[in-house]
């Protein structure tokens, strides 16, 4: 028997959806590095969109944590600055996309597009 103060075992079905992009279930390569550290973290993202995207991670990043997140598209770095928005313990985390360095977000407009297509 379940008691009324029972949770839901996935936190995600208690958040609401903020995108303002679609997403697409894609892999591609990520490095992290959160402000204040020199250790890259080298991941993979599992969705993509142009205001952000979710990685796996056992061990998730605290939620308000900024970053700095290399995206590789078509083997061109992309730098993007971000803040971690979602954590989902044992699971991952969402990342918004704050700011792009150069054509960035141009770059990831047309990687989209190419995806969707």
């Amino acid at each position: 028997m379940k008691s009324p103060d029972a949770q839901p075992s996935n936190p995600a079905v208690l958040e609401p959806d903020r995108r303002h992009h679609p997403r697409r279930t894609v892999q591609v390569q990520i490095e992290i590095h959160q402000d204040g550290s020199d250790v890259p973290m080298r991941l993979e993202t599992a969705d993509l969109a142009l205001g952000g995207c979710y990685i796996d991670l056992m061990n998730p990043l605290s939620v308000g944590i900024r970053l700095q997140a290399i995206l590789w598209l078509d083997g061109y770095p992309m730098v993007i600055r971000g803040l971690v928005v979602t954590r989902h313990p044992q699971f991952g985390n969402g990342i918004m996309f704050v700011e792009f360095e150069g054509q960035g977000e141009q770059l990831l407009r047309r990687y989209r597009d190419a995806i969707t297509a």
